[in-house]
């Protein structure tokens, strides 16, 4: 019984954990739309697959994903084919990642791979 009860904890408080943990999942109109009427915490990754800064952000943004208390949705944008949403946001370069909560941008970087200085700017949004 008590392996039982031990078991059932420790169940409960991974479930809880990865509930607020880091999300990475591909832009949609409608998901971005939803995050910004519901007031959540999110990032913008304008993402190109030839970019090496983009890939070493990604590999940074999967080892977050660990960080329970970055309870923060990424959605990864292709830089190449979303131009009007560049424009929407002033993105001018590959790299950049803008976080917000809801429809106020919270911070931005661009070129940046430092796990550190990603961190951060997610965390701004929380």
């Amino acid at each position: 019984m008590k392996l039982v009860r031990t078991l059932f904890v420790l169940f409960s408080f991974l479930t809880a954990a990865s509930a607020y943990a880091l999300e990475i999942t591909p832009y949609t109109p409608a998901a971005l739309a939803q995050a910004q009427q519901s007031g959540k915490s999110y990032a913008l990754h304008f993402h190109a697959d030839w970019c090496p800064v983009c890939r070493a952000q990604s590999q940074v943004l999967e080892a977050l994903k660990a960080d329970p208390k970055l309870n923060v949705t990424v959605f990864v944008v292709n830089y190449d084919k979303e131009k009007s949403l560049r424009k929407q946001f002033s993105v001018y370069t590959q790299s950049t990642i803008i976080a917000f909560k809801g429809r106020h941008e919270t911070g931005r970087l661009a070129g940046e791979s430092q796990a550190d200085k990603i961190r951060a700017v997610l965390v701004s949004a929380l």
